[in-house]
């Protein structure tokens, strides 16, 4: 808010220096010069008019996406989690299944290792 407050601030003493410094320099007559003034205030204050219109639509709209935003992260955020949940319990049974067979296999080594070794001793 500050800076809106700032900038219509520096827009009105803006305009108030311009128009002075037009005063001071112009070679006009006094009604031309009237008019140019008034013709310019009523620019002037349309074109406040309608940036404070844009602002605040353009506030509208972030707000608005903001929450969109928001929202779709936390949809987003949920179906990951249940995304890596349903995969953990899809890989689980296979971990296990995978985990018995690695077991099965180094017994089986150990197996060989001891024929291995009792045959080598035998041939000696």
């Amino acid at each position: 808010m500050m800076n809106a407050k700032s900038l219509l601030l520096g827009l009105v003493v803006g305009g108030t220096v311009s128009a002075a410094a037009t005063l001071l320099s112009t070679p006009k007559s006094g009604k031309e010069l009237r008019y140019d003034v008034k013709n310019k205030s009523n620019e002037a204050v349309y074109v406040i008019r309608n940036l404070k219109e844009d602002g605040i639509d353009l506030k509208e709209q972030i707000t608005k996406t903001s929450k969109e935003g928001a929202a779709l992260i936390k949809d987003l955020s949920a179906d990951v989690k249940q995304s890596i949940e349903s995969w953990k319990r899809t890989v689980e049974p296979h971990q296990k299944n995978i985990q018995k067979y690695l077991n099965q296999i180094e017994k089986s080594l150990r197996e060989l290792e001891e024929k291995t070794k009792k045959h080598t001793e035998e041939a000696m």
